[in-house]
């Protein structure tokens, strides 16, 4: 049997404020209209509902048994149709995955854990590294955010770009570049590259190229710290971003110089699934993602 659902909301006026004139009023429309809805209504239920008792209305058994179930049901629907826009961040209980280079996540994670367990001590976060190759993660949920330099092309995707990193050389102390390092000098050096897929080279070999000039590339590691202890104990350098990587340039006793030729900054990323971007608790996460980013570069 076919039911208009439409008939509980004006029932749930009816019995709410017990007349036809209230329950018109109530919901925009007019008495005729309300009138002719509560002749529906008694066909559908077999019952009269609400019966005239002088100059008012009274609910027959019937419409007094069911007024909360009918009042329930058209909350519960509205919530269906406009959920909340903002979480109840006290009760919120998610937990969520992130995906972020090894470089990103030693100053946010800090940072993003101490500010998500202030405001919402129930939701658990999870990160993993970045993968050697692409994977089906953020499109199959199993990755709420992606964090790097990388911005995915399909349109089931969104990005946004949360700031942007200068390129560094980080080195040892004493190191004979530590005194100031030109172009040369740069290129006649060894070097370590950090890359997910074990590539070893980067943008920064196009440029050296356009000027006649090629890298001494000794390695390529997946991890920027195994990069930086290399330069720590050996006379490699390592291209890195600034800011992201000072926690652990100052942790290994390094210094860093500037890139001796001019390369834009490193984008920072942030990227989920379409599926998201109406999810409250989700565009929370963002939120604090976006604060803690902004707080750092």
């Amino acid at each position: 049997m076919h039911v208009d659902l439409n008939l509980l909301t004006v029932l749930d006026a009816l019995l709410e404020e017990g007349s036809v004139m209230g329950a018109a009023e109530r919901l925009g429309l007019s008495s005729p209209a309300v009138s002719r809805t509560l002749g529906r209504l008694r066909k559908v239920t077999g019952d009269d509902l609400l019966v005239r008792t002088g100059h008012t209305m009274t609910p027959t058994p019937y419409a007094l048994a069911i007024r909360e179930d009918v009042h329930r049901l058209v909350r519960q629907a509205h919530d269906v149709l406009a959920p909340a826009r903002r979480p109840d961040l006290a009760t919120l209980e998610r937990t969520f995955t992130i995906q972020c280079h090894d470089a990103l996540a030693a100053p946010l994670v800090p940072a993003l854990v101490a500010r998500i367990q202030e405001r919402a001590p129930a939701v658990r976060l999870r990160f993993l590294g970045e993968h050697s190759a692409d994977t089906d993660d953020l499109r199959y949920g199993r990755v709420d955010l992606e964090l790097g330099g990388g911005r995915p092309d399909q349109p089931e995707f969104r990005s946004e770009t949360l700031g942007h990193d200068p390129l560094v050389v980080a080195m040892r102390q004493d190191h004979p570049c530590a005194g100031g390092l030109d172009l040369g000098g740069y290129a006649a050096r060894p070097h370590v590259v950090v890359s997910r897929r074990g590539r070893l080279t980067a943008p920064i070999d196009d440029v050296l190229a356009a000027q006649g000039l090629r890298r001494q590339v000794v390695a390529a590691v997946a991890s920027l710290p195994v990069a930086l202890l290399m330069a720590r104990g050996g006379e490699v350098l390592v291209t890195c971003t600034d800011l992201l990587s000072r926690p652990y340039v100052e942790a290994f006793g390094l210094v860093t110089r500037p890139l001796p030729v001019e390369f834009p900054a490193a984008v920072i990323s942030c990227d989920w699934h379409q599926r998201y971007d109406s999810d409250p608790a989700h565009a929370w996460l963002r939120d604090q993602v976006r604060a803690c980013l902004a707080e750092i570069v």
